[in-house]
C-alpha cells in the first residue's frame, strides 16, 4: 500500500487531500514557492497527528508542518512531501484568568485568540499584520516577533508549555503552566523557532496580559533616527515603560503606502522620519480621565512631544483622538508587506541591529547599494524600538539578488546585528546561514536534529544548509 492509501487508513479519507484539492497549499503566501505535496492531511487532534507521523516515520517519507501558510521565508514547501496542515485543530482548551493563561492548539488564529482574551479583560499580547491568518502554531516554529516585542517580547517570551509529536510519533508532553521550572533542559525551546525541523508543535500554554485599559498613539515625525530614540527613552521614562510600539516609516515608505492604497499621508508636509508611537495603560490612574476629560498616559505623551518640538528635536505630531484615527495610523503600518513585497524580482531581508545602529545600517546601506546594482530601489519599515527592520531591495536583475544578499549581510555583521530576525530562515537564508552562523553553532544544531529525527523526515531542507 502507498503512504497515500495508509494515511486514508488511519484519518477520514476526506482529510487526504490531493490533486486539485490540494492546491491551497502548492504555493506560499508572496508567490514565491510553489510545489506539489504528495499530500495534505489535516488532522483534528493530537492523537491524529501521532498516528501520521507514525506512518510517515515507518515509511521515510517528509513531512512538513503548514499554519497559517503565512511565512515570508519558504518554510512551508512541501514539495513531494505531505503537507500536514493544523488547520482543525483550532480549539482553545481553556483560558485561566486568574493565573493569565490560555490552553490552545497549533491551529488557533491570532486574532480569534485576541478576541477570546479580551472577553476576560486580558491581551496576548502579540500583533502583526497577518493576525487575521497566521496561526499560533506557525507562530511559535518561526518564534515570530511584531509590533509589540518592545514591551512583551518574541513569542517564545509568551510560551510556558508545549505538547509536541516527534518524527516517530511520541508526544511529547511539555505542557507546563510553571514560571519556574528547573529540572534539566529547557527542551521547550528546542522547538519554538526550529521551523518545524524537529518535530510538530500542536499545542501551547501562553501567557496573557491586562488589556491596557487605554491607549496613547501618536505619528511623530523627527528630523533623524537618533532623535527617535531620544523620544523612545523619554516616553519609557515618561510612562513607566508603557511604550509597546515605535514604528519606523520612511518618507518612501509613506510615499509607496498613499500610491499603493490611495490613503492620506501622516502629516501635511513630507517628513523623512516617521514614527507610530503607541503606549498602553492598564494602571486605573493612567488610564482614568480626570475631570477635564484628559487621560493621563495621552497627556504624558503631549507633554514629552511638546518639549520636543519646542527643541527642534521633534518636527511634527499627531495624536490620535478616538479609535478610528488610531485605526488609520496602524493600518498604515500594518499594509507594509502588502506595499513591499508585490514587486519583482525582490531581495526581502528581516534583520536586526543594536538600536543605536538602525540609522548606521541604513548610512552604509546606501553608500553600498548603488556599488552593487545602481539600478536597484529600497523599501524599508522597521520596529525601532527592538532594531528589527525589514529592508526590501528591488534589484534591476533577479541575477544580482545574491550579492544584495551578501552586502547586507556584511553591513550587518559589522554593525553587531543578526541577518534573520523575526521571520525564520526557511529556504530563503539556507545561503546566509552557511555563510555567517557559527560552525560550531551549526555542528550543536546538526546534532541535535539526528538525534531527533534520525530519518531526517521532518520538514527536510529547511533551516540547516546543506
Amino acid at each position: 500500500m502507498d503512504i497515500v492509501t495508509r494515511l486514508q487508513g488511519v484519518l477520514d479519507p476526506a482529510l487526504v487531500l490531493t490533486g486539485t484539492d490540494a492546491a491551497p497549499w502548492t504555493s506560499d503566501w508572496i508567490g514565491k514557492y510553489r510545489g506539489a505535496p504528495l499530500c495534505v492531511v489535516r488532522p483534528g487532534s493530537t492523537q491524529e497527528v501521532s498516528r501520521v507521523m507514525a506512518l510517515a516515520q515507518e515509511s521515510g517519507t517528509p513531512v512538513v508542518p503548514v499554519g497559517g501558510n503565512t511565512g515570508l521565508s519558504g518554510g512551508a514547501f512541501a514539495e513531494g512531501a505531505i503537507a500536514l496542515s493544523l488547520d482543525r485543530m483550532r480549539s482553545i482548551r481553556e483560558i485561566r484568568a486568574e493565573a493569565r493563561l490560555a490552553i490552545v492548539e497549533a491551529g488557533v488564529v491570532l486574532e480569534v485568540l485576541h478576541e477570546a482574551a479580551a472577553g476576560h479583560g486580558l491581551s496576548f499580547p502579540m500583533t502583526f499584520g497577518a493576525k487575521g491568518s497566521c496561526t499560533l502554531g506557525g507562530m511559535l516554529a518561526t518564534n515570530a516577533g511584531g509590533s509589540n516585542v518592545l514591551r512583551y517580547g518574541n513569542t517564545r517570551d509568551l510560551c510556558l508549555g508545549l505538547e509536541v509529536v516527534l518524527p516517530d510519533g511520541q508526544v511529547l508532553n511539555l505542557m507546563s503552566e510553571l514560571h519556574k521550572d528547573n529540572t534539566g533542559y529547557d527542551l521547550k525551546d528546542l522547538f519554538i523557532g526550529a521551523e518545524g525541523t524537529l518535530g510538530v508543535i500542536t499545542g501551547a500554554v501562553l501567557k496573557l496580559s491586562p488589556a491596557p485599559r487605554a491607549y496613547a498613539t501618536a505619528m511623530v515625525a523627527a528630523p533623524g533616527l537618533s532623535e527617535a530614540l531620544a523620544l523612545l527613552n523619554r516616553l519609557q521614562e515618561a510612562t513607566g515603560g508603557a511604550v509597546e510600539a515605535f514604528e519606523y516609516m520612511p518618507g518612501a515608505y509613506i510615499d509607496a503606502h498613499v500610491a499603493h492604497t490611495g490613503a492620506r499621508p501622516p502629516f501635511d508636509v513630507r517628513h523623512d522620519v516617521n514614527i507610530l508611537v503607541e503606549a498602553g495603560a492598564t494602571a486605573p490612574r493612567d488610564a482614568t480621565p480626570g475631570p477635564d476629560g484628559s487621560v493621563p498616559v495621552v497627556s504624558h505623551l503631549e507633554e514629552v512631544l511638546g518639549e520636543m518640538l519646542e527643541e527642534g528635536t521633534v518636527r511634527d505630531a499627531v495624536i490620535a483622538r478616538n479609535d478610528s484615527q488610531r485605526a488609520e495610523m496602524w493600518a498604515r503600518r500594518e499594509a507594509a508587506a502588502e506595499v513591499c513585497l508585490g514587486r519583482h524580482p525582490l531581495v526581502n531581508n528581516d534583520i536586526s541591529v543594536p538600536l543605536d545602529r538602525v540609522g548606521a545600517f541604513f548610512t552604509r546601506m546606501e553608500a553600498v547599494l548603488p556599488g552593487i546594482d545602481p539600478g536597484a530601489g529600497a523599501l524599508s519599515v522597521a520596529h525601532l524600538g527592538d532594531g528589527n527592520i525589514h529592508y526590501t531591495v528591488y534589484p534591476s536583475d533577479a541575477g544580482l539578488a545574491d550579492a544584495v544578499m551578501q552586502a547586507v549581510e556584511d553591513v550587518v555583521l559589522e554593525l553587531g546585528g543578526s541577518f534573520s530576525a523575526e521571520h525564520g530562515i526557511g529556504l530563503s537564508k539556507k545561503p546566509s546561514m552557511a555563510r555567517r552562523k557559527d560552525p560550531v553553532a551549526l555542528r550543536v544544531m546538526r546534532l541535535i536534529k539526528s538525534a531527533l529525527d534520525p530519518k531526517g523526515i521532518m520538514n527536510p531542507g529547511k533551516v540547516l544548509p546543506d
